[in-house]
């Protein structure tokens, strides 16, 4: 029977009142009285030497307050890189400066040239088309291939060759990888493009610096996914305010999908201009800005080889990577082709040895960072790409093939040649739901009715894994990271019973305010609606780093449920005094403590009050209060899974693909909301049809992004998705955080991309048309070019 509250329970999403409503309160909707308004003068070429950039005719316009330029910014810090890369000959990766403002060259279209504050938007515009700009073109580089070549123009100074790292994993293999692959049976290798995607939440960018005369405090006002990282980064390494001058506020936040986690220049612009001026200012990115100012996702080009032995059982695999980093290090860029890629190379096999190499490119477009998944993606793409392609020279069933290479269930936990240790999984589990709920016994009858219809029907296949929770900090720390990546969460109970929680986590969709709660009130064995939670706010919640990574519940609720504990061990030792019992004899449950052997009872509203009325109890021993802090540093990632299955029609006269069929079976480890994880689900793969059939960010030869609006860029719309069938009831816990959780956000990104084109290659090949590999976006026109090529 399902349950209606608690742990388990498909709660609606309470947040959603607000949200649906037009009740909710975004960055923009907060104004703030005597506030001025910035616009930005953005660079129109990719690449070229600033000479000048003369301000005197704008400064006069009417309403303009003050124009700044990259020279207001030349004592303070560039934005900074949160994660450093060691190359594989021991060099320190190139980390050139990255201006709040572009000061002696413009790097990319959309680089920031000048602020112009005024009193109203339409001044602040119209005062930037006066700025004189002398810029003196120079040759831009937008093909990495290109950039690398030797004489190629050089983004940065400091990086004349155009590479940031060359990163090899794990560099103690290359040499085994090189004669498994010279020895083997079978080798597949398949050359592709893990290509570029701009995020578009549903909310743009927003940005509003205040700053308090009287007490010294500045104040951002931002849409991010993480205040206390912006807090850290634009205070210690860019504006130079402490900590306890700086108040960071994200409010509700219209998505992010990784594009809201990274600090960005307009915040610090923003927080600086306002303490310059005494006066708050506030920026609104537009759609079209927003193409050319949020950081970009992907962008690998890979050649990937997988050795086989004569009964498909999987030897090696290497992979040479070409990742675009744009003009500049974003904050957690140089992490997404290494460890959050390399490291997902053994995906859910047991292929022994695996050798990596990377080389991180400097071009001339918008930075490239983490978007939806973060490496796993990409990492999933190749390896599952490369294995169907293998299955078919081979003449062996996608689905077997998979099977005879699966990691055993009695294995774990299993440590993979690629220095991650998998906790719990069950693949096979997985593999046989999927064969289940998407019937595909009958694929070759439907295959059959479309044939019938003149289309070609294919049925894709993959498997993936993710590494959730990035973690623990010991590691990422020798790994690179420049911060910590535990999470916090304090737990308040009030006089009268009530619940308050306050979380270093932040949402922006993923539904804490419904969630969260389900966890406390199962603890305390109290209603939902008793719980609040707060976040968002680095002034009235504890130092935490915040969302992404499917880290929320895994990461995020563990440090509220270890709060917890604290207060239920306290609230534990004043009702064995209120009751006159030995603590250790105190059990709690279903919001009773009770003395074990006895009808002795008292309820949690009870004790709460004794807290804080502590007439009657010894103060020598207890404290008054019942509030606690805790701060989870994990031990390890987790580690969901998943396959996944779909089938499309393709008609070959026209190259148009139509997704009929997809089924998702996951292993999320323990469920807090089912219907919360499904919508999780829902987006993701939503995302990754997207990525498969219609995204792609293009640039010319002169770094213009020509696919620059919606005009132009294509997002996928209802019609372009089926309805989807989603399971999750194959469940291995975690073993190593106390909810067992393992996360959900990120999965249907990872692993829809191979599923879908895996489809449509086989829907060409099944039906005579040999074309070995297409890359995203499968559009109509490039699939119907491969069917002509292929005649």
């Amino acid at each position: 029977m399902a349950k209606d509250s608690g742990i388990g329970a498909s709660i609606k999403r309470r947040e959603d009142v607000r949200f649906l409503t037009g009740a909710g309160n975004y960055t923009d909707d907060i104004n703030i009285a005597g506030q001025a308004y910035v616009y930005f003068l953005r660079s129109t070429v990719a690449h070229g030497k600033l000479n000048a950039v003369k301000t005197e005719a704008a400064a006069a316009m009417p309403g303009v307050v003050r124009i700044f330029t990259g020279a207001d910014f030349a004592e303070v810090g560039g934005i900074p890189c949160g994660w450093q890369i060691t190359s594989r000959n021991g060099e320190v990766m190139k980390e050139p400066r990255h201006p709040v403002l572009a000061h002696g060259k413009v790097r990319h279209v959309g680089d920031p040239i000048a602020a112009v504050v005024a009193n109203s938007l339409a001044e602040a515009r119209d005062a930037a088309e006066a700025i004189e700009v002398d810029i003196e073109d120079l040759p831009a580089v937008v093909d990495m291939k290109a950039a690398i070549g030797g004489d190629a123009p050089a983004v940065h100074e400091e990086a004349p060759d155009n590479i940031c790292y060359d990163w090899g994993f794990v560099e103690e293999n290359r040499e085994a990888v090189d004669e498994a692959i010279k020895g083997a049976h079978h080798v597949t290798t398949l050359e592709l493009v893990n290509n570029r995607l701009i995020a578009n939440p549903m909310e743009p960018r927003v940005a509003i610096g205040d700053f308090n005369r009287a007490s010294g405090e500045s104040t951002l006002y931002t849409t991010s996914q993480n205040p206390h990282v912006i807090r850290l980064l634009m205070g210690a390494f860019v504006l130079g305010i402490p900590e306890h001058k700086l108040r960071v506020i994200a409010p509700d936040v219209g998505g992010g999908f990784g594009t809201k986690i990274f600090h960005y220049a307009e915040e610090a612009l923003c927080t600086f201009a306002a303490k310059a001026l005494n006066r708050p200012v506030k920026w609104t990115a537009d759609r079209s800005e927003a193409f050319i100012s949020d950081a970009h996702g992907r962008d690998h080009v890979t050649k990937i080889e997988l050795a086989l032995d004569a009964e498909g059982k999987f030897l090696a695999i290497r992979t040479n990577t070409l990742a675009n980093m744009g003009a500049y290090l974003s904050t957690f860029a140089p992490s997404v082709p290494t460890w959050l890629h390399g490291t997902l190379m053994a995906g859910t096999y047991t292929t022994p040895l695996i050798y990596c190499n990377v080389k991180a490119v400097f071009t001339n477009t918008v930075p490239v960072d983490a978007y939806r998944g973060a490496g796993r993606p990409e990492a999933t793409f190749q390896l599952e790409r490369v294995v169907d392609k293998a299955a078919r020279e081979m003449g062996i069933d996608p689905v077997e093939l998979r099977r005879r290479n699966f990691i055993p269930a009695d294995a774990y936990p299993y440590q993979t040649p690629v220095a991650v240790a998998y906790d719990t999984g069950d693949y096979h589990a997985t593999m046989d739901k999927l064969v289940e709920i998407a019937d595909l016994k009958g694929f070759e009858a439907r295959k059959a009715e479309s044939a019938a219809r003149g289309k070609l029907r294919g049925l894709g296949i993959a498997s993936y894994i993710e590494a959730c929770g990035i973690a623990p900090s010991n590691l990422v720390g020798q790994l690179g990271a420049r911060a910590g990546l535990f999470e916090s969460a304090t737990v308040r109970v009030n006089a009268a019973g009530g619940i308050v929680v306050m979380t270093g986590s932040h949402s922006h969709g993923q539904g804490h305010e419904t969630t969260f709660p389900q966890v406390i009130a199962e603890m305390f064995g109290m209603p939902e609606d008793m719980v609040e939670i707060v976040h968002g706010d680095t002034a009235r919640t504890p130092m935490g780093m915040g969302t992404y990574g499917s880290r929320s519940i895994a990461v995020g609720g563990s440090a509220m449920v270890r709060a917890a504990e604290k207060i239920i061990a306290k609230a534990k030792r004043i009702a064995s005094h209120l009751m006159e019992a030995a603590v250790e004899d105190v059990e709690f449950k279903n919001g009773e403590f009770t003395v074990a052997g006895t009808d002795k009872k008292i309820d949690f509203a009870s004790v709460a009050l004794a807290a804080y009325v502590p007439h009657n109890y010894p103060l020598e021993s207890i404290e008054p209060g019942l509030e606690e802090t805790a701060f989870y540093d994990p031990s390890n990632f987790t580690y969901p899974a998943g396959a996944y299955a779909c089938e499309v029609e393709v008609d070959p006269e026209t190259g148009v693909v139509d997704i009929l069929a997809f089924t998702a079976a996951d292993d999320f480890g323990n469920i807090i909301n089912p219907m919360v994880v499904s919508g999780q689900v829902h987006g993701g793969i939503g995302q990754g049809v997207g990525q498969a059939l219609l995204e792609g960010a293009v640039y010319d030869s002169n770094g213009q992004l020509v696919s620059g609006s919606y005009m132009d860029y294509a997002m996928p719309r209802a019609d372009d998705l089926p309805s989807f069938t989603v399971d999750h009831s194959c469940q291995t816990p975690c073993t190593h955080n106390p909810l067992g959780v393992k996360g959900c956000g990120e999965a249907g990104a990872i692993g829809t991309p191979p599923t879908v084109v895996n489809a449509v290659l086989d829907a060409l090949n099944s039906g005579g048309i040999n074309v070995p590999h297409i890359d995203m976006p499968l559009s109509p026109a490039r699939v119907w070019s491969a069917i002509e090529a292929a005649k």
